[in-house]
């Protein structure tokens, strides 16, 4: 199974390889924006294998953390 997960864009590095660090909670990781051109630092975007696939807005990211904390359970 595949699975995206919504992040928030910490910044961005512009240079041959666009990248970027995202947040995904306490967790930061580099990630790349080469499919996403238009997201900026403060967006949301859901991250798939290292890569930004698509830039979401910030109810539906929000939406996403709210079931995968439904998913912890109690």
């Amino acid at each position: 199974m595949c699975l995206g997960i919504p992040g928030k864009v910490v910044d961005v590095e512009e240079g041959p390889l666009r990248l970027g660090h995202v947040a995904f909670g306490d967790v930061v990781k580099e990630v790349c924006l080469a499919f996403v051109p238009a997201a900026r630092p403060g967006d949301y975007v859901v991250v798939h294998a290292g890569s930004a696939i698509e830039v979401i807005d910030e109810e539906k990211a929000l939406r996403a953390f709210e079931a995968f904390r439904l998913m912890e359970g109690p």
